[in-house]
């Protein structure tokens, strides 16, 4: 008799899981970011949202929760929300190198379920159009020449931008001083008027560089970009930066949920208006499956410890 309940119990289990992942989702689905509305993060949620929503059958609402280095939205959807698919995140890179920097109350290897990886941001150095520096080499040798000298605009400490500029210099044995920025804009118009020689950060000034203000030096990514400027392993400098973006949702997961979630999501990269923004952004596909990418942050967080560790060094904390 107790074998006939277990069964029948198993039953009900299986049945009750099988519809839930049929009737998943029944609400709007809210993605949870943590930067500035002008980051390039928000520009690409901005537009990616309604894409997402064609295939997932509902809403996806973008919130913002802005703070500590991109990984507040993340580190609280993990602590407080229900797992049941409607509370996502986008992950970033942030959350595999702010725990070995500094004290934090989750784990990405553990507190996370992994659903897809989706994006990969480029990076690039850029100078003024009207800079005396023409190449990457000649900004490298005017650092060596001159320590401490060549100040470059960065809005976030121990971001990948700047882990990039200490491994360049690093393996260049040049030295640069990077100079704080609160924001892009910030950090454009330093460079214009003087107060910084140059830019390392993300493919927010491209339109700058379509515009004929800016020079584009060198890319740290696996190919050159549209603007064909060489890429740092090109050079020979052996830096390879880059950031990606998934999406996570809470721990316990149903897999039936996660499987549709993967599914609606994988079906808007497809999407001939998700292979515009990323076009229009710069933007790399990125796309693993919720096994791989669940693989992958195990990976990352042994590998963030050790570029940590060689440029900037462990337990520093973030600063801005």
């Amino acid at each position: 008799m107790a074998g006939s309940k277990l069964f029948v119990a198993f039953l009900l289990a299986l049945v009750a899981g099988s519809a839930l992942g049929q009737s998943f989702p029944s609400k709007a689905v809210t993605l949870i970011a943590t930067f500035r509305p002008d980051d390039i993060v928000s520009e690409f949620l901005r537009d990616f949202a309604p894409i997402a929503s064609r295939y997932i059958g509902q809403p996806v609402v973008i919130e913002n929760r802005q703070g500590a280095a991109g990984t507040l939205g993340p580190s609280t959807m993990a602590a407080t929300a229900r797992p049941d698919g409607y509370s996502l995140a986008l992950l970033t890179i942030t959350s595999f190198r702010v725990p070995h920097m500094e004290r934090v109350s989750w784990d990405p290897r553990k507190d996370f379920t992994y659903i897809i990886g989706i994006v990969n941001l480029a990076f690039g150095v850029v100078v003024k159009s009207d800079s005396q520096f023409k190449t990457i080499d000649d900004l490298i040798r005017y650092a060596k020449a001159n320590p401490g000298g060549l100040r470059y605009g960065s809005t976030v400490y121990s971001a990948t931008a700047h882990l990039a500029m200490e491994d360049l210099g690093l393996k260049t044995g040049a030295r640069f001083l990077r100079v704080p920025t609160r924001n892009n804009p910030e950090t454009e118009k330093a460079l214009m008027e003087g107060r910084i020689m140059a830019i390392a950060d993300s493919t927010t000034w491209g339109p700058q560089v379509d515009a004929g203000a800016f020079r584009l030096l060198l890319t740290f990514g696996e190919r050159r970009s549209r603007w064909n400027a060489p890429t740092a392993q090109e050079l020979g400098f052996d830096v390879l930066a880059y950031a990606p973006w998934g999406i996570v949702g809470p721990k316990g997961m149903d897999p039936k949920v996660v499987k549709r979630l993967h599914d609606a999501f994988n079906r808007a990269l497809d999407d001939p208006e998700y292979e515009k923004l990323l076009k229009r952004l710069e933007m790399v596909d990125w796309y693993k499956s919720s096994e791989d990418y669940a693989e992958w942050a195990v990976d990352q967080f042994r590998f963030q410890r050790a570029l940590i560790e060689r440029t900037i060094g462990l337990g520093r904390g973030i600063r801005e």
